[in-house]
């Protein structure tokens, strides 16, 4: 009797271990994390005020060989039509002014260059030539309405990595160093590669000292 207890409980404990073996094979795995390649294809070149723009914005959604893919007779009527769909349908972070930009400077150089007239070329520079205004003290600019009209928020949060760093880790990297501020501001101003990963961050000439100051010291609050 006591060596059939014994069996059973040796068979019981077996059977409880292969169960254990089976809970840990069929546990599931730790994801990997997703490294995207680096972006390799590059927005045409052009004078163009659109193609600041362009690489601002555009890249934010996705790849420059996405507009390659587009027909190539596309009208400057059609590109625009598509960057209204872009802003209205998909919610991408640009103006009305920079529709019309991105339109003729997309036809201009993807689509059917001989659509785009010197109207259409006058009314894109018009449309991008900044207000000319005061300079405000920098306690007076808005940032909040600064990281949402140039789109910083597509690619950055406060706390969290998105498609680039954190600005609370910025701030981190940088808050021993007396010339953080201006090093940041520099990366705001001229665009920066390789100090956080492969994916580059565009420049941002068109904003003024004060503004790219404002921002640069927003980022070494957070």
């Amino acid at each position: 009797m006591n060596q059939r207890r014994t069996s059973s409980f040796a068979f019981a404990l077996v059977a409880l271990a292969a169960m254990a073996a089976v809970a840990v094979s069929a546990a599931p795995a730790e994801p990997k994390p997703i490294q995207l390649p680096a972006e390799t294809v590059k927005l045409k070149p052009s004078s163009l005020p659109g193609y600041v723009v362009a690489q601002q914005k555009c890249a934010m959604c996705h790849s420059a060989d996405y507009i390659a893919y587009q027909p190539p007779g596309m009208t400057v009527a059609q590109w625009t039509a598509e960057m209204t769909k872009m802003q209205h349908l998909y919610g991408a972070p640009i103006s009305d002014g920079e529709v019309k930009v991105l339109g003729v400077y997309l036809a201009a150089t993807y689509g059917d260059a001989k659509s785009v007239t010197a109207a259409d070329r006058a009314l894109s520079a018009e449309a991008s030539a900044p207000v000319a205004k005061p300079p405000a003290p920098t306690g007076a600019i808005d940032v909040q309405a600064l990281l949402n009209a140039n789109a910083c928020l597509g690619c950055h949060a406060v706390a969290q990595k998105i498609v680039g760093p954190a600005y609370h880790d910025v701030a981190n990297k940088y808050k021993a160093d007396p010339a953080g501020a201006s090093k940041i501001a520099a990366s705001i101003k001229g665009g920066s590669t390789g100090k956080w990963g492969t994916v580059p961050m565009p420049p941002f000439a068109q904003l003024t000292d004060a503004q790219i100051k404002a921002l640069a010291e927003f980022v070494m609050k957070q």
